[in-house]
């Protein structure tokens, strides 16, 4: 297997090259810039229903989205790369300095259009690696062995994606369900192999389930992995319970909110009542974090993956946390030197290579 760990330590590795973490500036550390997210449809039972599958994605529409984003295809692809740069300038306009594409092969990555996004906006692009949710893996995913998986992401870091020349800088999104099943297992064990390999993060999402990321995190433990080399992603669903929040945030690892934005009530998730915080929420989570201690492990992001979320669908869009929510907090009391660690200091750590 390549090794990279010597020549990226201390690094972060952009879709344009390596950097200085100090040179990130405000980062989101969990977005998606194009997408394909069609492997969550389902097929509406009703005809009247099913009039939305191949419609294109209508502000009308908007209001039964709560619904409707299972099986309406339009919603569900961020294919335009113009489109990408006309939203994606609103955070950089707002001061935004980096972002994190944890798209991975799975959900359609698209390497050299990153570098078109990186070069045309001037963000960084942090580019992610591995597999997502159950039901969006390969179809052969049974018979991918732990060693093959590890040895694509090793590659994929060290080399470049294809013959794109294009590097993953992270690992991830991987994509969880509670409880994990053998196939997610064994995706976390290649992904403990090859941060070992490469030093490269690794970021989570995790099951809706209060225990889900503690059972991840000891899975990648158990395999070597320092938590803090760990951004464990969607805590604004994850976990409800603050004492198993507690629990996670006195691993190390990084706790990421990540969904600033929606605020959606009523929503199913692989089944379930999707229990989604709202902004107010997200941000006196984080409040209760910092009394804790833990302002140090806290990054954040909007999960811009679906076009309801964008400005041009009457979003919050790529912007909302600049624009919307720091005024907010600042208002609630935290400092901006909480808000620079929360933007800046915090996602350079977790992103460099160790």
């Amino acid at each position: 297997m390549p090794k990279g760990k010597s020549n990226l330590s201390g690094k972060v590795q952009t879709v344009l090259g390596p950097m200085d973490p100090g040179q990130l500036g405000i980062t989101l550390t969990h977005e998606h810039l194009l997408i394909d997210l069609s492997c969550y449809f389902q097929m509406p039972e009703e005809a009247s229903r099913r009039a939305d599958i191949h419609a294109p994605l209508t502000i009308d529409m908007i209001g039964r989205m709560e619904q409707a984003w299972y099986y309406n295809l339009d919603n569900n692809y961020l294919f335009d790369v113009d489109h990408a740069i006309k939203e994606v300038m609103e955070f950089k306009l707002n001061g935004g300095g980096s972002l994190v594409d944890t798209t991975n092969p799975d959900l359609a990555r698209d390497p050299l259009a990153l570098t078109r996004i990186s070069r045309a906006t001037g963000l960084n692009i942090i580019m992610g690696a591995g597999h997502y949710v159950p039901v969006a893996h390969p179809n052969d995913m049974d018979d991918r062995s732990e060693g093959q998986i590890a040895e694509r992401l090793i590659r994929e870091i060290t080399v470049g994606v294809g013959d794109t020349g294009v590097k993953a800088g992270l690992i991830g999104e991987l994509g969880n369900v509670w409880p994990l099943t053998p196939n997610q297992k064994k995706v976390l064990r290649a992904a403990a192999k090859a941060q070992m390999e490469t030093g490269a993060p690794i970021s989570i999402h995790p099951g809706q389930h209060d225990d889900g990321p503690m059972e991840i995190l000891d899975v990648l433990t158990e395999s070597g992995v320092n938590p803090k080399n760990v951004i464990m992603g969607h805590l604004d669903f994850a976990i409800e319970d603050r004492k198993a929040l507690k629990r996670l945030a006195e691993s190390g690892c990084f706790l990421e909110y990540d969904i600033f934005g929606i605020e959606a009530t009523g929503v199913e998730y692989m089944g379930d009542e999707l229990r989604l915080m709202n902004d107010v929420q997200r941000m006196q989570t984080i409040e209760f974090l910092i009394e804790g201690g833990h302002i140090d492990q806290v990054v954040v992001a909007q999960d811009v993956c679906q076009k309801r979320q964008l400005s041009a669908y009457a979003g919050k869009g790529y912007g909302h946390i600049l624009g919307n929510i720091v005024p907010r907090m600042k208002k609630r009391g935290v400092t901006q030197e909480q808000v620079d660690k929360i933007l800046v200091h915090n996602p350079a750590r977790a992103l460099a290579f160790k």
